[in-house]
């Protein structure tokens, strides 16, 4: 099929996630048609560096010899089973994997085929853990504490505990209440605030809205380090360690989401190994099949476990699943990711991706429209404004971070802002010299669109 012929049924037909398709319509986006290492090219035969991991979930880049054949030898076995009722090998296998890696404690692995859905499934949990625990509370734990621009998913549960209004203001009469914690981030402070005393104010707000909250909350969820889709917004060290804190003194499970920041994207395995943190939920999914397939796992203790052990006829059962659960492809390709991360010492190689962004992006530090950059591991956020001194925005209509974007595709780069945020999200598995090309041109771009809209 001619590449006209594929864009003029795309455009008919495919609504694209996350897109105002008048505007997808009018520009042409590229069509992939394959992949080699860390690049892609589009049906025009254009090859491009896959700047952001290909949504942030490949980690070893693309047609991995070792991925392949995981997935072809498994596929001469068997593509799919249920594990309602069944048990299957690669299903088992995985878990037993990651129950190995994770923080100590994250024994039961519950798998899903989403971010949004290993979220979904740690909110229900904990809800019915509270209801059916040994010792029942003086009153129903209905609340949810979640983190201020916070982005855990697109399904009710995920996005009640949201706080992207642009996201989430819409479904606003569908979502359960939730009690969101300031974030710790302190380029936007509200006036009057210095750096160091808005960082203060939100600290001393966790303790207050936990406090106050406390024998309402069914848990605390929270993506650990860096809140991703809200703009790469970093946390301060000690933060995470201090919810840990307050959330187990009382009693309230913590869920740490790492759909993004997991699987070596902060510079080690998990986020929270960083604080010394276990959580009593761990989200997991992108980066988890090396971005080849989806699933996703939710991995809880053997405390939240116990409360649904009982009988059949107790009916205590997690009543969840999905039907492709556990798929038998997907978890062999998980299983070879993980050993990837063995044989290839990805988290050293992160180290050094860490290491080269660090010194190129120092570049930007008294750029005049380069407000602030963000950076952890190999997650880079650099947010662009009118006016530095000033904080100003550019107006809406001149979408500069996609202005960013248009001219980066051009000299063969894949990059996608979150508004006028210029993310760089390379996977864990590149090599120095593509993370410097990644860099000279992403940052020629954003000098070519500033100086086309500033003029």
């Amino acid at each position: 099929m001619q590449s006209e012929e594929l864009r003029s049924i795309d455009n008919e037909h495919v609504w694209h996630p996350f897109t105002q398709m008048r505007a997808h319509r009018e520009e042409g986006v590229p069509i992939i048609e394959s992949g080699e290492g860390f690049f892609l090219t589009d049906v025009d035969g254009k090859t491009y560096l896959d700047g952001v991991s290909s949504l942030w979930c490949n980690v070893h880049g693309h047609r991995v010899p070792a991925i392949d054949k995981a997935i072809r030898e498994q596929l001469d076995k068997v593509a799919h089973s249920t594990l309602l009722g069944l048990g299957s090998v690669p299903s088992i296998e995985l878990a037993g994997e990651l129950a190995k890696r994770a923080p100590a404690g994250l024994t039961k692995v519950f798998y899903s085929d989403s971010g949004s859905t290993a979220v979904e499934i740690a909110l229900k949990m904990a809800f019915q853990y509270h209801a059916q625990k040994e010792t029942p509370d003086a009153q129903p734990r209905t609340l949810f504490a979640c983190m201020q621009h916070a982005y855990h998913g697109d399904t009710i549960g995920s996005v009640s505990v949201g706080g992207i209004s642009i996201f989430h203001q819409i479904f606003g009469q569908l979502l359960f209440e939730s009690v969101q914690i300031p974030c710790p981030s302190a380029y936007h402070r509200p006036d009057g605030y210095t750096e160091a005393g808005y960082i203060e104010f939100c600290e001393q707000e966790l303790e207050r809205l936990i406090v106050e909250n406390h024998e309402r909350l069914a848990a605390f969820v929270i993506e650990p380090l860096v809140q991703g889709a809200a703009g790469m917004l970093m946390h301060p060290p000690g933060y995470l360690k201090r919810v840990r804190e307050l959330t187990a003194h009382y009693g309230i499970p913590l869920i740490a989401d790492e759909v993004a920041v997991g699987l070596g994207r902060t510079g080690t395995m998990f986020a929270c190994e960083q604080e010394g943190v276990t959580p009593d939920f761990l989200c997991l999914a992108k980066g988890i099949t090396g971005g080849y397939l989806p699933l996703a796992a939710t991995l809880t203790t053997d405390e939240i476990f116990s409360a649904f052990d009982a009988e059949p006829d107790e009916y205590k059962a997690f009543y969840h699943g999905h039907t492709y659960t556990g798929n038998s492809l997907a978890c062999a390709a998980a299983l070879a990711t993980l050993e990837l991360f063995d044989s290839e010492q990805t988290l050293d190689n992160v180290k050094q991706v860490e290491e080269v962004l660090s010194q190129r992006l120092a570049a930007l530090k008294d750029h005049p429209h380069v407000g602030e950059v963000r950076h952890k591991g190999a997650m880079v956020g650099i947010e662009l404004v009118a006016d530095c001194e000033t904080k100003a925005t550019f107006p809406a209509a001149q979408r500069m971070g996609h202005q960013v974007t248009l001219a980066a595709r051009k000299q063969g780069v894949i990059i996608r802002p979150l508004g006028d945020v210029v993310i760089l999200m390379p996977a864990p598995g590149m090599p120095a010299d593509l993370i410097h090309q990644l860099c000279d041109v992403v940052f020629a771009a954003i000098e070519e669109a500033v100086r086309l809209q500033v003029a």
